[in-house]
C-alpha cells in the first residue's frame, strides 16, 4: 500500500487523474471501476477539465463499472448511481451509455442481481483501476462494518450512519433507500489497482484504521492492506492522525519519477 499525503484534495484529484489517464493510455479499452459520492469528485473534475482542454486520452473504447446501486429508486431517478456517474463523469468524457455499467436492480429477480453483476465483471476481464472512497465508519463501497472480507456482490442493508451521511443527496435520512446492491470486498480486491481518495477531518479516523490498524471486518476498508497495488491519496486533514505520516511523506518524496503510482 502506498499512502500519498498531500496538502489539498485538489492535489489528490490531480494525482488520481494521472493514474486513470495512464491506464487508458496503456490500454485504450481499459475497464474502470467507478465510485460515486463526494470523495472521487476531485478526480472526476480534473479528468473532465483535461478532456475538455484536449490534453486527456480518448475514452471511446473505455468501459466502466459502478461499485453499487440503490434498491427501490425508479430507473432514471437522478440519485441512482447510473444517473449520477453519467452526470458527474461518463457523459462529459464522451463514454457511450452502453459502455457504462452498474448493478441491475430493476430486473427480476432482485436476489440474483449480485450474481449477474459478478458475471458481467468477469466477462469484461476484470477492473484495471478501481476508484474508491471511504465512509466515516470505514465502510468501503456499501460494505458496512461486519461485512465479510471475502464477500461478493450482493444486497446489503445500510446503517443509519451511512444513511445520514448520504442524506445531503436526498434532503433527509428517511429519504435515503435502506438497501443497495454493492460489490463485495472480495470483488473489489480482484481489481488490478485500487485508488482510494479521502479528504477532510471526518475521514481521519477511518483512514488511520484502514491504513495502520488491524485487518478486521470492523473496518471494512482495512482489507486494502491485503491487496498488492493500492494507492491512498489523502489531504492534510484526512492524514492528520496517521502515526507514520512523516514516513509516507519521505517515501513519496524520494520515489523515482519513472515508477509512477
Amino acid at each position: 500500500m502506498e499512502v500519498v499525503p498531500l496538502d489539498t484534495l485538489d492535489e489528490a484529484g490531480a494525482l488520481g487523474a494521472d493514474v486513470i489517464e495512464a491506464a487508458v493510455r496503456r490500454s485504450p479499452s481499459a475497464v474502470l471501476g467507478l465510485a460515486t459520492g463526494s470523495s472521487p469528485l476531485p478526480i472526476y473534475r480534473e479528468l473532465i477539465r483535461r478532456h475538455q482542454q484536449g490534453t486527456g486520452p480518448s475514452y471511446e473504447q473505455v468501459r466502466t463499472f459502478n461499485l453499487d446501486e440503490y434498491v427501490g429508486l425508479p430507473a432514471g431517478h437522478e440519485q441512482t448511481y447510473r444517473a449520477t456517474i453519467a452526470r458527474e463523469l461518463t457523459d462529459p468524457l464522451g463514454i457511450d451509455a452502453q459502455r457504462v455499467h452498474g448493478p441491475d436492480v430493476w430486473t427480476a429477480p432482485l436476489a440474483e442481481a449480485g450474481a449477474r453483476y459478478e458475471r458481467a465483471l468477469t466477462a469484461a476481464g476484470g477492473i484495471d483501476v478501481q476508484v474508491l472512497g471511504i465512509g466515516s465508519d470505514g465502510h468501503l463501497a456499501f460494505n458496512e462494518p461486519g461485512s465479510s472480507l471475502a464477500s461478493s456482490t450482493r444486497i446489503k442493508t445500510l446503517t443509519q450512519q451511512t444513511r445520514r451521511d448520504n442524506a445531503r443527496f436526498f434532503g433527509s435520512p428517511d429519504a435515503v433507500p435502506t438497501h443497495v446492491v454493492t460489490q463485495g470486498l472480495g470483488t473489489i480486491l480482484r481489481a488490478s489497482h485500487l485508488l482510494l481518495i479521502a479528504g477532510g477531518p471526518g475521514k481521519a479516523d477511518a483512514i488511520t484504521a484502514a491504513v495502520e490498524g488491524p485487518v478486521t471486518a470492523s473496518c471494512p476498508a482495512s482489507v486494502l492492506q491485503l491487496h498488492p497495488h493500492v494507492t491512498v491519496l489523502v489531504d492534510r486533514a484526512a492524514a492528520a492522525r496517521l502515526a507514520r505520516l512523516e514516513q509516507y511523506r519521505e517515501t513519496y518524496a524520494a520515489k523515482p519519477e519513472w515508477q509512477g503510482l
